[in-house]
């Protein structure tokens, strides 16, 4: 059996920057809190909190002095700054420059636009991170749409500005758009402006991962249960090759699917660490390879 991981799996560089800023501080002793999961999976956060990484919520934040706050790649809305100055909290802020981009651009769109009665409309997942953190720059005024049922929301007599959360699908993206602006056109409006705001260090992993699913007879995605990125890339994988399994360690493997396979592939989601992909595909070798029909 060969075991292949695939190479342009794991870490983007938002997050690896994030974890690194994270390691520096706790190996040199300081204290260090993180606002939220560092990242969208529990065996890497973990591993972190091991080493003395403390996590804690926005309710914590408020009750929290004189400390150091790690902000993770997904990002913050104001308040969290605001509060961070009130508290004294020095902040190491490792958003993402992805996500404070497209921060700043819905920012400038509702500012400007909010006296025209327009709306401000974000293809994301309610109560996901980088998504409360577009909210924010709205004053909690914008619109969520997370599926076609959502377009209901809007009024399409009324300006319209699309936005998307950054590891959201394009082709899923695309569809909700195009169905946008039908509704605006049947309702005799052109005053719609969407923005494909995905990051194309995701979108770019999808005809990637499509390519390396097909090549295998077997493909395990590792990934955390809560991330969105992660959600979109097994499907990508599954759509392929329907031999894709999902799974957020190496214990949950199980011996009938690698039955008569010689090949199997090792895909992860961009919060999915290389050392992880490598001790699943350890664990495969050592344990899997030799399985055969009884």
């Amino acid at each position: 059996m060969i075991v292949t991981i695939d190479q342009n799996s794991g870490f983007c560089f938002g997050v690896v920057y994030a974890i690194q800023m994270a390691e520096d501080e706790l190996d040199s002793g300081g204290q260090l809190y993180c606002l939220g999961d560092i990242v969208h999976n529990d065996v890497e956060v973990n591993r972190l909190t091991a080493k003395g990484l403390k996590i804690i919520n926005h309710e914590d934040l408020r009750s929290l002095h004189d400390c150091k706050v790690l902000i993770r790649a997904h990002g913050e809305p104001p308040q969290t700054y605001i509060t961070a100055m009130e508290n004294n909290i020095q902040l190491l802020d490792a958003s993402c420059p992805v996500v404070l981009k497209l921060q700043n651009r819905v920012k400038l769109a509702y500012d400007k636009l909010i006296d025209n009665n327009a709306q401000i409309v974000i293809y994301g997942i309610p109560g996901h991170a980088e998504v409360n953190g577009l909210m924010g720059q709205t004053d909690q005024n914008g619109i969520i749409v997370t599926t076609e049922e959502d377009l209901d929301k809007l009024d399409y007599s009324r300006p319209i500005v699309f936005f998307s959360q950054t590891t959201k699908s394009t082709e899923k993206f695309y569809r909700m758009k195009n169905l946008i602006e039908q509704r605006a056109a049947n309702a005799g409006n052109n005053n719609v402006r969407s923005n494909d705001t995905i990051c194309r260090q995701v979108s770019n992993r999808e005809p990637q991962l499509r390519l390396f699913a097909a090549k295998h007879e077997v493909v395990i995605f590792v990934s955390g249960k809560k991330s969105s990125n992660g959600k979109v890339l097994y499907g990508v994988c599954k759509s392929v090759n329907p031999n894709t399994h999902f799974i957020t360690d190496d214990s949950e493997l199980q011996d009938e699917w690698f039955i008569n396979a010689d090949s199997v592939g090792i895909g992860g989601a961009t919060s999915t660490p290389l050392w992880q992909m490598e001790k699943v595909a350890e664990t495969i070798r050592s344990k899997h390879a030799n399985k055969s029909l009884p």
